[in-house]
């Protein structure tokens, strides 16, 4: 669903260009604030999905075609998360265990 534009003078102005006059910001579009809305939830840790259901796009993968270069800072935060898990549980233990049938992980 779309809104009407309001006009809000005699001009051919809408109330967004009024209000950012008035405002003595820089120029910019609705869509403009779209994308900055989209760049900080992504900066602030922001589960791709939720971009998407936030942004309205059909789907994830439309989300990531557009922003997927905002994203690229989370491999190195993703990787400092694994190595903090991984020191922490012995979830690879039993899996290597699991698969070798020794007691020993190493010994695999």
């Amino acid at each position: 669903m779309y809104l009407r534009r309001t006009r809000v003078s005699t001009a051919s102005r809408s109330w967004f260009v009024t209000a950012r006059i008035a405002a003595g910001i820089l120029q910019m579009t609705l869509h403009d604030l779209r994308h900055t809305a989209a760049s900080l939830a992504v900066s602030a840790g922001a589960d791709v999905k939720a971009i998407q259901r936030m942004l309205g796009h059909a789907s994830a993968a439309m989300t990531l075609d557009i922003y997927a270069d905002l994203f690229d800072g989370d491999l190195d935060d993703v990787s400092a998360r694994l190595d903090d898990v991984a020191a922490k549980s012995v979830v690879g233990f039993l899996w290597v265990m699991g698969k070798s049938g020794n007691k020993n992980p190493r010994n695999h």
